[in-house]
């Protein structure tokens, strides 16, 4: 990321340069179109969540008051993009793998095998999160893989830190028992393979 900080295209923008918006869509879009692929859960409802909500920031983006960081505020105007496309859908059927094989980057045969331990993994961790509800699943997401505090969680969902808390906790425990149930056969048909 630049070291140019979001204020200065912010600016930019409002002061009627168009163009610098683009640097601001480039810099939140992966971080947008996959957290609206872990709620819609479909790839192409995901990338029109994107859109929708680039626009939406485009167009009140003179609401920006930096009272939070921008991306606690983007990230606040996807989730509700998001539950509104739910909403609207009433769908949370279909499951979609994020991260896919990249066997061209893999130099040699230790690294195809920690590639597939770790693809496994992923794919493994991928689907528990798939099988919580969406506000669960975002949640996680954001604490675990977009480092976000339980302060800015709460202002993205529109909770109080504290209840972001007891959100997280109750949402690693459904998750901690779906994992359970997705490794167990996974590790008896290891052992009776040894056998």
């Amino acid at each position: 990321m630049s070291t140019i900080n979001d204020q200065h295209y912010i600016d930019k923008v409002l002061q009627g340069d168009t163009n610098a918006f683009a640097t601001l869509v480039d810099r939140y879009k992966d971080m947008i179109f996959s957290l609206a692929l872990k709620m819609v859960k479909n790839r192409e409802e995901a990338e029109e969540v994107a859109q929708d909500t680039f626009i939406k920031i485009y167009s009140s983006l003179s609401k920006f008051k930096g009272d939070s960081k921008f991306s606690t505020w983007i990230y606040k105007i996807a989730y509700n993009t998001c539950l509104d496309r739910l909403k609207k859908s009433k769908k949370e059927d279909s499951n979609i793998s994020i991260d896919e094989f990249s066997a061209h980057l893999i130099k040699t045969m230790d690294n195809a095998l920690n590639a597939l331990e770790e693809k496994e993994r992923k794919q493994t961790i991928q689907k528990s999160l798939n099988l919580l509800p969406s506000d669960e699943n975002f949640l996680l997401t954001l604490f675990y893989f977009d480092d976000q505090n339980l302060e800015e969680i709460g202002k993205i969902m529109n909770i109080s830190a504290n209840n972001a808390k007891v959100k997280l906790f109750r949402s690693r425990q459904k998750l901690a028992v779906i994992l359970r149930q997705q490794l167990e056969p996974e590790i008896i048909e290891c052992y009776e393979r040894e056998r």
